[in-house]
């Protein structure tokens, strides 16, 4: 390795190694993936020597032998109902080691390694807010933290160097720092995390025993909801059953809407076509929703912007999308943002493009004489 550890843009990294990860799965994996990309030496563990192999063969790290150097940093990258025992043995056995975990809840995990009566000052919890549908160290990307928020959930008896040295460990994964307490982080995750998994699974369950005449109407907004729907159960189980007080919480809420809702539906049911309750039951909905989605952070985090929307005709053969990619930088158009819809019934695909909506006609006229075709709305 380097003596002098970069990133991918080359800049010093203040990350340190030796770097022992402990887990190596999708979160664990790609960390590693990034460090070693940077130049710095990382050690893998695991209880699974597969997942171990694994890791190693895709250029994570080496196997963690007793006989290696003691690693400066130690980065639990394990299932919740583990991370606290995995923590509190990685505080006992590297005694000149900082310690942070990744976990997706913080309490629970924190309170354990606090009242084990190891020293607890090496350790800050932390959590990446990045992640994928697909675990284990096969589906692991070294850009995976670039741009995402990554949590720093210090206690009491953290000393400022643990807290630095966690905090360049985000920066250095190229993820943006915020720091909450160990509450207001298993809130906002039960919020922005936990029951959006638990609701698309719900959606997504429905289509278990559905006819196939009408699954092949499903669209890209049946996609786009139960995209997450395909995450591995185990993991999931334990990260909710971790968080069980905030996610309960946040589903009362959900359950009283969606009671309100059903009472709405059930008299149009009953009486037909804007039936007293009815319309005004679906029409908050829909306006809460809308109200939700204008506060997600939009790109780069910042304030949400409206772009304009192009949506282009793109053939299913090889490089077609990667010629409207040439064709729109050629014009000088920036995309944004975009979403693929793909038809089950013909080969062809659709691609709405958000673009600066100063631009959106002179993207539809260029791609026009450039021979695509153009969805008008």
């Amino acid at each position: 390795m380097s003596d002098i550890a970069t990133n991918l843009d080359g800049r010093p990294l203040a990350t340190t190694g030796p770097v022992l990860i402990i887990g190596s799965g999708l979160l664990g994996a790609s960390a590693a993936l990034a460090l070693r990309a940077a130049g710095i030496d990382v050690f893998l563990d695991d209880i699974s020597p597969t997942s171990l192999a694994l890791a190693r063969d895709l250029g994570a790290g080496e196997i963690y032998r007793e006989t290696m150097a003691e690693p400066r940093l130690v980065i639990v990258a394990v299932p919740p109902d583990v991370t606290s025992t995995c923590v509190i043995r990685a505080l006992r056995d590297f005694p000149s080691a900082i310690v942070t975990d990744v976990a997706s809840v913080k309490s629970l995990v924190i309170s354990e390694v606090l009242a084990s009566g190891v020293d607890v000052s090496r350790y800050v919890s932390s959590h990446p807010m990045a992640g994928r549908e697909r675990s284990g160290a096969a589906a692991a990307d070294r850009d995976l933290f670039i741009g995402r928020p990554w949590v720093v959930i210090a206690h009491e008896q953290s000393s400022d160097l643990a807290r630095l040295r966690v905090r360049e460990l985000a920066v250095d994964m190229g993820a943006s720092v915020v720091e909450l307490d160990a509450q207001g982080h298993d809130t906002a995750v039960a919020l922005v995390s936990h029951v959006p998994q638990l609701v698309a699974s719900l959606v997504a369950a429905r289509l278990a025993d559905a006819p196939d005449e009408a699954l092949a109407l499903a669209g890209q907004g049946l996609r786009d909801t139960t995209r997450i729907a395909a995450s591995d159960p185990r993991l999931w189980t334990s990260i909710v059953s971790g968080n069980c007080g905030p996610v309960v919480e946040v589903l009362r809420q959900f359950h009283g809407d969606l009671a309100d809702l059903i009472a709405g539906l059930e008299s149009g049911a009953q009486h037909g076509f804007g039936a007293d309750g009815s319309v005004g039951a679906i029409n908050s909905v829909i306006e809460a929703g809308n109200e939700g989605v204008a506060r997600i952070p939009g790109k780069h985090g910042g304030a949400p912007r409206r772009w304009a929307i192009v949506e282009v005709l793109v053939p299913d053969k090889p490089g077609e999308l990667a010629r409207l990619f040439s064709e729109l930088g050629a014009i000088g158009i920036n995309i944004e943002d975009l979403t693929l819809d793909h038809s089950a019934h013909q080969r062809v695909g659709s691609a709405r493009l958000m673009v600066d909506p100063t631009r959106a006609r002179e993207a539809e006229q260029e791609l026009e004489t450039r021979g695509w075709r153009i969805v008008s709305h």
